[in-house]
């Protein structure tokens, strides 16, 4: 049995972790699919194809790396971004991180479609992450549940049909 200071404890870090968290999910939630769609049509280009192809053919544990070379080609960008708050200019620094958010995101979700395979034959993957896709996917449905979602939603689609009226004349 647990002691009930162990589960509050518990309880509060699942609930910090998740506010934290739920940006960073919608956020990925929205780009996984059409981000990735985006990079997989670079595979018209020969050597993004050769790339495909030998990111497809890795072993489990070189799939797992395949996924720190965005980080890597990523960590200078993100550096500027400092170096550009640290000078005083917050939107370039902003816009550059963003950028960097946006592909790293398309590459990562790419990736992941062509070695998901791969990653599944190693034991603790194939074990943890329908355990992480599943907690995500309750997340997501709270948040899509909640109130303020809902109105967000709303005046989204109130904005969008003015928008059509505005450009139909």
């Amino acid at each position: 049995m647990h002691n009930p200071l162990v589960r509050a404890l518990r309880a509060l870090f699942r609930a910090v972790a998740t506010t934290i968290l739920v940006p960073v999910l919608l956020f990925e939630e929205w780009g996984w699919a059409p981000l990735a769609a985006l990079v997989a049509r670079l595979a018209r280009l020969p050597f993004w194809a050769r790339l495909e192809n030998l990111l497809r053919a890795l072993p489990p544990w070189g799939a797992l790396l395949a996924f720190f070379v965005p980080m890597l080609l990523l960590f200078p960008v993100k550096l500027l971004a400092l170096f550009l708050f640290g000078r005083g200019h917050a939107f370039s620094g902003m816009a550059v991180l963003l950028l960097a958010k946006l592909a790293g995101t398309a590459v990562v979700a790419r990736i992941f479609q062509l070695v998901e395979g791969s990653l599944m034959r190693l034991a603790w993957f194939a074990r943890w992450y329908p355990r992480w896709k599943a907690w995500k996917d309750q997340v997501l449905t709270r948040v899509r549940e909640s109130r303020p979602w809902r109105i967000v939603r709303a005046v989204h689609r109130r904005v969008l049909r003015g928008w059509h009226r505005l450009r139909a004349g």
